[in-house]
């Protein structure tokens, strides 16, 4: 997998920001992609000193045939993978899904030693 499957994001609407670690995060909404997925939220980690993000969280709304395990995906994308980690109703609220989304980029940075810093 490459980067060629990180989110194509033509407009966002930045939500909260995060500190964690020497990461800038980054919770964005009401947002326009250009790959075809329709996001309902992502979180993008940026390390310092870089310019574009090197881990995204996604929350976007599942297939038909999975909706049987809720509304929405939970996808986690780097330069390595893009996995749905799980479907559920939860991840289409933007609180549940920023404290999960947090949760699971921090693990898959190795930042769970951190603590998460709301900027805004």
């Amino acid at each position: 997998m490459t980067m060629s499957e990180f989110p194509v994001i033509r407009r966002a609407i930045p939500k909260r920001r995060y500190q964690v670690g020497d990461y800038a995060v980054t919770l964005l909404g009401e947002i326009e992609s250009g790959d075809g997925v329709a996001y309902t939220h992502i979180l993008a980690f940026v390390r310092e000193g870089e310019g574009r993000p090197t881990l995204f969280v996604c929350a976007e709304p599942a297939p038909p045939a999975e909706r049987g395990g809720g509304s929405h995906r939970l996808r986690v994308v780097n330069r390595a993978m893009s996995e749905v980690l799980d479907t559920a109703d939860a991840w289409g609220d933007l609180e549940r899904f920023a404290e999960e989304a947090l949760r699971v980029g921090m693990q898959a940075l190795g930042l769970a030693g951190e603590a998460p810093y709301r900027l805004g």
